[in-house]
C-alpha cells in the first residue's frame, strides 16, 4: 500500500528509542499533523495477571490540565440533592422520573453518577446501562455520597480508566494544541496514579511500557522509573 505524503514524513520523524516525558511529548507535537485537533492517547502497559481477580485495575482521574472536553453526566439522587447535582453540571437528576426517561430511550449522556441510596433504584436499568459501560460503580468513582461534587469533577473532564485483559490501560490525556508543559503535567500525573494503583499480590515489573500519541500520528516510547516488586 503506498502511503501518503504525511506517513512518509512521520515515518522519517518516527523513532524507536524509550524517551523521557518531556522528550516524548516535544517528539509527539512535532509529527505533521492532520487538519484538526487530535487527542492525545496513552497507553500503558502492566503486568496484570488477568486470572487473578484481585488484580483488576480500574478507577478515574481528574488531570492536572483537564482533557480539553467537557463530558454529559446525569445523577441518580434524591429531589433535595438533584438540584445540587444540577448546578454542577448534570445535564439531568432525579430517581424514578430519570429511570423512566431513559427506559423511554433517552442515552444523551457520557457518564452516571448514583448516591449509594439510589443505586437500587439505578440497578433497574442495568440491561441498558450495562453494556454502555455507563452503569454507576464505586470502583470508578460514580457511586459516591458526594454527588455534586462528582458531577463536578467528571464534567469537567475526569477520565475512567480500566485494564484490558492483557494489562493494556488506554485514556485520553489532552489535546494536541496544549503547551506541552500542560501534556507532560497530565503524563506523568497519569502515570504515577497507574503506579499507585499496584495490587498487592503483583509481582515483579509493574509499569512495563508507556507509549502517547495523536490519534492519527505515530507513537512515541515514554521512559518511566521502574519500582520492582520481588517475586
Amino acid at each position: 500500500m503506498k502511503l501518503s505524503k504525511r506517513a512518509r514524513a512521520n515515518a522519517e520523524l518516527k523513532s524507536n528509542d524509550a524517551m523521557e516525558i518531556p522528550q516524548a511529548v516535544a517528539a509527539v507535537k512535532k509529527f505533521k499533523a492532520p487538519k484538526f485537533n487530535q487527542t492525545v492517547n496513552v497507553v500503558v502497559y502492566i503486568n496484570l495477571d488477568s486470572k487473578s481477580a484481585e488484580q483488576g485495575v480500574r478507577g478515574s482521574v481528574s488531570l492536572p490540565k483537564g482533557i480539553g472536553k467537557s463530558k454529559r453526566v446525569i445523577a441518580f439522587c434524591r429531589e433535595d440533592v438533584a438540584k445540587l447535582a444540577k448546578e454542577a453540571g448534570a445535564v439531568e437528576a432525579g430517581a424514578e422520573d430519570l429511570v423512566a426517561k431513559i427506559e423511554g430511550g433517552w442515552t444523551e449522556f457520557d457518564v452516571a453518577i448514583a448516591s449509594p441510596d439510589m443505586m437500587r433504584v439505578a440497578s433497574k436499568l442495568g440491561k441498558v446501562l450495562g453494556p454502555k459501560g455507563l452503569m454507576p460503580t464505586p470502583k470508578n468513582g460514580t457511586v459516591t455520597p458526594q454527588v455534586a461534587q462528582a458531577v463536578k469533577e467528571f464534567a469537567a473532564g475526569k477520565v475512567e480508566f480500566r485494564a484490558d485483559k492483557v494489562g493494556n490501560i488506554h485514556c485520553i490525556i489532552g489535546k494536541m494544541n496544549f503547551p506541552e508543559a500542560d501534556l507532560v503535567a497530565n503524563l506523568d500525573f497519569f502515570i504515577s496514579t497507574i503506579e499507585k494503583t499496584r495490587p498487592a499480590s503483583a509481582r515483579g515489573q509493574y509499569v512495563k511500557k508507556v507509549y502517547i500519541s495523536g490519534c492519527m500520528t505515530p507513537s512515541v516510547q515514554v521512559k518511566v522509573a521502574q519500582t520492582v516488586v520481588p517475586e
